[in-house]
């Protein structure tokens, strides 16, 4: 059981659960199971608010106990972001070669990098709130690395060793900041508050392999809107991981955005920008489906 997420209960008490997604094409909700219910609160505490789980070794989350099946509860509607305040969020655009075509752009010779703040973050279940100074939100789906341990001056060979897992992830983007403003504004057109949904979980590298062939699907609503698999990535996992841990010490916690499929709103013809009452979903196999309503600043 390799897969944690974290929650709110009424009482207002944050939960960090094992995460067990329901089964393929199942109408069945996802489960959950608290760890203090099958080692200690206070373990448990320190997980869900200090990120401590990055501290474990494989081992030791091998070694959990199996939860007796009346421990797995409903999971709530809403999720909290699976890690608590990561100190970066890096993100790589124009990593797919078809998603760069389709926007016009030249494949990057090196990694296209940006940021977004921790304010942007949200959780599966919460709302995308689409700003009224943006005209043109756009959706990206994308396989979401989560770091594992302090990683700098890291080989290209050794990168993976400096995973703990894998989340899924929206970079929502409003493309008239992003590319209509003077000099390109990367930064305030990706990072307005909500910008950045992920989870519903933390799946362990263990459990979910190396990320080399991930399937990454985006649906508004019921219509399929992006699918290709990781394989397509221009730049890989491991070398996105060796290329920046050149410039920034990574830690743990960190999350890195790997870069979106083909597909976006703003490609299409005519273009395809998100609307109050849309409905998002990631959907990337062997993690789950996070999704996330979209309404209007001023609904």
């Amino acid at each position: 059981m390799a897969a944690f997420c974290r929650y709110v209960e009424p009482s207002g008490r944050i939960r960090f659960a094992l995460y067990r997604q329901p089964s393929q094409g199942a109408s069945t909700v996802a489960k959950v199971c608290p760890l203090g219910l099958i080692t200690d609160d206070a373990t448990e505490e320190s997980l869900a608010i200090e990120n401590r789980i990055f501290d474990w070794s494989p081992e030791q989350i091998a070694g959990l106990p199996e939860p007796d099946a009346s421990l797995w509860i409903d999971a709530p509607p809403k999720l909290l972001p699976p890690v608590n305040h990561p100190e970066k969020i890096i993100c790589i655009g124009l990593n797919y070669l078809d998603h760069a075509i389709e926007t016009g752009s030249e494949p990057p010779e090196l990694p296209v990098v940006f940021s977004k703040f921790n304010s942007s973050l949200i959780g599966h279940g919460d709302s995308i709130v689409l700003p009224s100074l943006s005209q043109k939100v756009d959706y990206e789906a994308e396989l979401v690395v989560v770091i594992g341990r302090p990683a700098r001056h890291v080989n290209k060979a050794d990168a993976m060793d400096y995973v703990f897992g894998f989340t899924a992830g929206h970079d929502v983007s409003a493309r008239d900041w992003q590319k209509g403003r003077p000099g390109g504004q990367w930064l305030l057109g990706k990072t307005f508050d909500t910008f950045a949904p992920v989870g519903p979980a933390i799946v362990t590298k263990e459990q979910f392999g190396d990320g080399a062939n991930a399937s990454v699907k985006m649906y508004l609503g019921e219509e399929l809107a992006q699918s290709s698999t990781t394989a397509q990535l221009i730049f890989d996992i491991p070398s996105l991981i060796s290329h920046l841990s050149g410039f920034v010490t990574l830690r743990p916690g960190d999350l890195i955005f790997t870069g979106t499929p083909p597909g976006v709103g703003a490609a299409r013809k005519p273009p395809r920008f998100l609307a109050d009452g849309d409905v998002c979903t990631v959907d990337i196999e062997g993690i789950g489906r996070l999704t996330n309503p979209c309404r209007g600043e001023n609904s």
